[in-house]
């Protein structure tokens, strides 16, 4: 291995374990195997632990949008078949939009088998833990 190949692989190392030590991860595609970012639900925003409440309880939601299919295109969370995940809005106070909060869930819409939060409109996602 190269002087210079080590280096970038040594570096690599840093600002992973940095972005895993913060509990965010931003990337082009999946987690490695065995890296999984959560948040414990009760560590959401105020916003955030009403809308995953919603979505356990069915709704309703406050947004044409809540409920729609996510298509995981940035390709950041688990492959699964188109219409797997479904996407709610988590409010940002102060905003007249949407805003750039999301909770997305798998599997059934009223009883989901991962949710998943981004505060940044689908750059990263931490997986909550209920």
């Amino acid at each position: 291995m190269s002087c210079l190949t080590k280096l970038k692989s040594v570096f690599t190392g840093f600002v992973l374990a940095g972005l895993v030590a913060t509990g965010w991860v931003h990337a082009k595609g999946p987690l490695p195997d065995g890296v999984q970012i959560t948040i414990p639900v009760n560590k959401l925003t105020e916003q955030g632990v009403q809308t995953y409440a919603l979505i356990r309880q069915g709704g309703p939601f406050p947004y044409d949008k809540d409920g729609t299919v996510f298509g995981n295109r940035e390709r950041l969370l688990p492959s699964q078949m188109r219409g797997y995940y479904r996407e709610y809005t988590v409010a940002t106070p102060g905003l007249k939009h949407r805003g750039k909060r999301r909770i997305v869930c798998g599997g059934k819409p009223t009883a989901p088998e991962a949710c998943y939060y981004t505060a940044d409109h689908y750059a990263s996602f931490r997986r909550i833990e209920p």
